[in-house]
């Protein structure tokens, strides 16, 4: 088959995934077979609310809140997915006002590049996450998260060229960064590593990929579920932790 006609058909497939799990009303990305499942992917749409997983350890990610806090969330996400969007804006403001700024759970956001692949050579997702990290450089790491799902949400497609230096650049003089640290940083991809490295750690971590995908403790929470259910969850570990 000529290769060509081959890269189409599967970006084809590709789409059609992704427009059907859209139209079932999914709140979240699935990508690819699940750990176990003989190959087959778990393209239903339905929300896994909390099973039993296998949590990364923080390491060298940003800690949002006490990093002492009996709860950790960690969420693997991606800047491009829109249900990640909604997680970071209707669900996480409440996350954050109610347990992090509390001191009962701290918060931890890693990357998981995977809708770049949806288009030949996409580097939007990833670019994304490096200017985050090179914000972080300066002490600005969450204010820049939100300032990027804010441009996202805004822009409203995937893959549209709006996640570009031009916006990186600008979004970092808005924080007041230091406008040459921040470009030499982005432009050298000095967080390619630690970027690379969290989508490694979702691949060992998660039993399908998905986004986002969030672990409260060693529950997994899959797709963009609503504040009161992920408080629930937050709730029930509290709990235990007493």
């Amino acid at each position: 088959m000529n290769k060509t006609l081959k890269a189409e058909g599967n970006f084809l497939a590709i789409s059609i995934l992704v427009a059907a799990l859209i139209l079932a009303g999914t709140l979240i990305y699935v990508f690819g077979p699940g750990k176990g499942q003989g190959g087959q992917a778990n393209n239903t749409g339905k929300q896994e609310i909390a099973t039993t997983g296998q949590p990364p350890a923080i390491g060298d990610d940003y800690v949002l809140g006490d990093p002492k806090a009996p709860v950790t969330i960690i969420e693997f996400g991606d800047y491009q997915c829109p249900f990640c969007g909604r997680f970071f804006s209707q669900t996480e403001p409440k996350v954050i006002a109610n347990y992090v700024k509390t001191g009962k759970a701290k918060f931890v956001y890693k990357d998981l590049i995977v809708i770049d692949g949806f288009i030949a050579g996409g580097q939007e997702s990833k670019n994304a996450a490096l200017a985050a990290d090179c914000a972080g450089e300066q002490g600005k790491f969450w204010e820049y998260h939100n300032l990027l799902f804010e441009a996202e949400i805004k822009d409203g497609k995937e893959n549209s060229g709006n996640l570009n230096k031009s916006l990186f650049v600008g979004l970092a003089r808005n924080l007041g960064l230091n406008e040459g640290g921040f470009t030499s940083c982005f432009d050298s991809k000095k967080y390619l590593a630690e970027v690379e490295g969290d989508t490694a750690e979702a691949q060992k971590s998660l039993p399908q990929l998905s986004t986002p995908s969030t672990f409260v403790n060693n529950k997994l929470v899959s797709g963009a579920v609503p504040y009161e259910q992920f408080a629930s969850i937050i709730e029930g570990e509290l709990k235990n932790a007493r």
